[in-house]
């Protein structure tokens, strides 16, 4: 038995074996026009497999880029593009900068502060509206991380804190209740 472990491991698996095979075998063609004409007709059949991404910008590039890396960079044809160095498969990528804010109540999330600090440019009753939105979300997030119930007064007193007095909701606000909040767990179908 030939099993795929066995195997020569694929460059880029996505392609499959017969295409890796298809360009393991232009590497053994000697004339360059014919190793240049089916190289193009190579990069059409890639190009076959995922015809849902032909309108993307520089696919072709892409395509002919994969050509090479899965050639081992060995195949000399003339590229339309300029081929990728072998380097880039060793480059490492770069550090992915994180934001080192300092968040009180991680549960709420920094989005909420940014959030709380723009509602404190709204007015009248858009600002209300906006102080109840976000204390009903509050709500919500702070069950997300605890399941038992919140009290109001709590996300009051938490949003009071996170805006340093500056939005202050109506003394007769009711936040929505947690079942509302949260939704109702659909019922899974019982195979019978």
């Amino acid at each position: 038995m030939d099993y795929n472990s066995n195997r020569k491991k694929l460059a880029l698996p996505e392609y499959g074996r017969n295409i890796q095979n298809m360009v393991d075998y232009l590497l053994t063609i000697e004339d360059r026009e014919k190793r240049n004409k089916s190289a193009k007709n190579v990069i059409d059949v890639m190009g076959n497999l995922y015809p849902y991404l032909r309108d993307v910008p520089e696919f072709k590039h892409k395509l002919w880029d994969h050509l090479a890396i899965m050639a081992d960079f060995k195949l000399d044809i003339d590229y339309p593009y300029d081929p990728p160095s072998p380097d880039i498969l060793t480059e490492k990528p770069d550090t992915v900068p994180y934001n080192q804010h300092h968040i009180k109540y991680r549960h709420y999330g920094r989005t909420m502060e940014l959030i709380i600090e723009e509602a404190k440019n709204f007015e009248g009753e858009q600002r209300e509206i906006i102080i109840e939105q976000i204390a009903n979300h509050m709500k919500k997030s702070y069950l997300a991380w605890n399941k038992d119930a919140v009290e109001d007064e709590k996300i009051l007193s938490d949003l009071d804190e996170m805006s340093n007095g500056e939005l202050v909701p109506a003394k007769d606000l009711q936040l929505s209740d947690a079942k509302s909040l949260i939704g109702k767990k659909k019922k899974s179908k019982k195979k019978k």
